[in-house]
């Protein structure tokens, strides 16, 4: 898809924040087959991790060297974040099933996150943390240390890819489909849209037209929560990641999740550029540039505010959320 083509050149040519993870979801086959899927996830490689005895090989993994099939994940933290990736987790496995995934059971099937420092830890756990409480049941991962990491086999890396036809217990399909399920609103007739959102809205979102530099209240407003698209309620940008740019218009150093926004190339008023558009409602936002922040990856998301409707932190569970809160710092 050409949206995922420009995104992918895009991130190339940014300012990358490489960090680690160490996952254990079963079968680590369709783990790194699933993640590799992920947006800002640099590399993968499956290994035995948090067991008895070192470099320990297959054979000896099934026979009770108490390592559980780990896959270590590189990944983009001004791409994709932590929390992101426990989300996506989340979604593989079966949180509650106990040394087994699927068709797989066995202690080295357990379900786990071996973290590599008390940062990492407080995030994770924070994440799992929102989950069971918002579940009302505790889940059977493991959140412990990392106590060695040893590479599997090299048949078993990228061993989906050489062979597509291979047993996974997870749809690798899933990577595709958006973090969270969010429902849109639609209206009835394009008077409808207008008559909710206003003609400058509707001007921006769906003819593509720029709203005037330093007239949005969004320009100058830096209040904790999210930015949902004015459209359909699909969020877009969190507050942490608004800063001040100077150019006029509400800027933003990334998406609230890496699957938000969709990239279309934009040759209009003899410019080159990227545009940027809501993923669902298809809502014309405004476009990236490569002049943001080095630190937080150096792209900067010139959003109108005529796009965007704010929800403050503390209505974010009212309005409907609640599971966007743990990607709001």
């Amino acid at each position: 898809m050409e949206s995922e083509r420009i995104r992918e050149d895009l991130w190339e040519n940014s300012y990358k924040d490489s960090q680690t993870l160490y996952l254990a979801g079963g079968c680590f086959w369709g783990v790194e087959g699933y993640f590799k899927r992920v947006p800002g996830v640099l590399n993968t490689q499956t290994g035995y991790a948090n067991g008895l005895t070192k470099n320990p090989t297959y054979h000896e993994v099934i026979n009770h060297s108490g390592h559980a099939e780990t896959v270590e994940i590189k990944y983009d933290e001004n791409v994709v974040r932590l929390e992101e990736l426990i989300l996506h987790f989340l979604r593989t496995i079966d949180p509650y099933a106990m040394n087994r995934q699927g068709n797989d059971v066995g202690l080295q099937y357990r379900s786990g996150v071996f973290y590599t420092d008390e940062a990492q830890y407080q995030r994770v756990s924070a994440v799992i943390k929102q989950y069971e409480d918002r579940q009302g049941r505790k889940t059977a991962i493991e959140v412990k240390p990392l106590e060695g990491f040893f590479d599997a086999e090299e048949y078993h890396q990228d061993y989906l890819d050489k062979n597509p036809y291979g047993y996974c217990h997870i749809s690798l399909k899933t990577a595709e489909e958006p973090l969270i399920a969010y429902e849109i609103q639609k209206d009835l007739s394009t008077e409808a849209l207008r008559q909710r959102i206003g003609d400058l809205s509707y001007n921006v979102t769906q003819k593509a037209s720029t709203e005037r530099a330093f007239s949005s209240p969004y320009d100058d407003f830096y209040e904790k929560g999210i930015y949902v698209d004015i459209v359909g309620g699909e969020p877009l940008f969190s507050s942490d990641a608004k800063y001040k740019s100077g150019s006029g218009w509400p800027s933003f150093t990334r998406p609230i999740t890496a699957d938000a926004v969709e990239y279309i190339g934009d040759e209009g008023y003899g410019m080159r550029r990227i545009e940027v558009r809501s993923r669902l409602s298809q809502s014309h936002l405004g476009h990236v540039f490569d002049d943001g922040p080095r630190a937080s990856g150096g792209l900067r998301y010139c959003i109108n505010g005529a796009a965007l409707r704010f929800i403050p932190y503390e209505d974010m569970e009212k309005e409907g959320y609640g599971a966007y809160k743990i990607l709001v710092k």
